[in-house]
């Protein structure tokens, strides 16, 4: 199918699915960009989603890769290229986080959190970055973090280092990619608690509501509000945004 060349694209990883990907997918479409949804495992769900953004218009592709794995994120990339012809951002979303005790945790789920979270990130961001470089109108880049890795909850010690690397991460290729190209910009989203988990209770979801300022739960829509300010402000790179409600700052309990 040919592409219009005037119409910017935007790559969303872990956009499959309702979650916070998802969210910011239609946010883009919404903004006026063609979609590559990208998807592991959840082909239904990249399925729908693509069928509900081309019900509005968008022109929008799914594509599967494992981000950890270099030669899938290759592909991803060049089969991205070949639908669209461009790529104006990149927004890498796609992480595992799996609760464990510490007890439990071994080198395995360690190593795992960080090929998914923060290798796949950098292999996607560096790709994007590269193929961005090469334009005359290089691109953006939203990463994204977490905002308790400064303030890290029981429970998750191999997923809170795996996104503790994400803010330098996204430094050092907005570093690396502006010497290629000053048009490329990098930035990075903490999110606060904008989806809780299902199988989270009452009392814990009291407790994280409790623990901002605003004094009630986000919403993935507030997060992806924040990628189209980072895409769009032209002056804005290198910087990791809290979307939290105010949970870093506030006192807590």
């Amino acid at each position: 199918m040919a592409h219009a060349s005037n119409t910017k694209v935007a790559l969303v990883t872990g956009s499959g699915k309702r979650r916070v990907g998802n969210a910011i997918a239609v946010a883009l479409a919404e903004r006026g960009y063609a979609i590559g949804v990208h998807y592991r495992r959840s082909a239904d769900e990249a399925k729908q989603t693509v069928a509900r953004l081309r019900a509005r218009g968008t022109e929008t592709e799914a594509f599967q890769a494992d981000v950890a794995d270099e030669a899938d994120v290759d592909r991803l990339f060049q089969q991205s290229i070949e639908r669209f012809g461009r790529l104006d951002a990149l927004v890498a979303s796609a992480a595992i986080w799996e609760p464990k005790p510490l007890e439990a945790v071994g080198a395995e789920d360690v190593r795992r959190h960080f090929e998914v979270n923060a290798l796949g990130t950098f292999l996607c961001c560096r790709k994007a970055g590269l193929i961005m470089a090469e334009q005359p109108a290089g691109g953006a880049i939203v990463t994204l973090g977490d905002w308790a890795t400064v303030r890290p909850y029981p429970g998750y010690s191999a997923y809170f280092p795996s996104k503790g690397a994400i803010p330098a991460i996204t430094r050092t290729l907005a570093v690396e990619l502006a010497q290629r190209n000053p048009a490329v910009r990098v930035n990075c989203i903490l999110p606060g608690p904008v989806m809780v988990p299902e199988d989270l209770s009452q009392l814990e979801i009291q407790g994280a509501i409790a623990g901002t300022l605003v004094k009630r739960l986000g919403r993935p829509e507030n997060v992806a509000q924040a990628v189209v300010f980072l895409i769009e402000n032209d002056f804005v790179t290198g910087v990791c945004l809290p979307v939290d409600g105010g949970r870093t700052i506030a006192s807590g309990r």
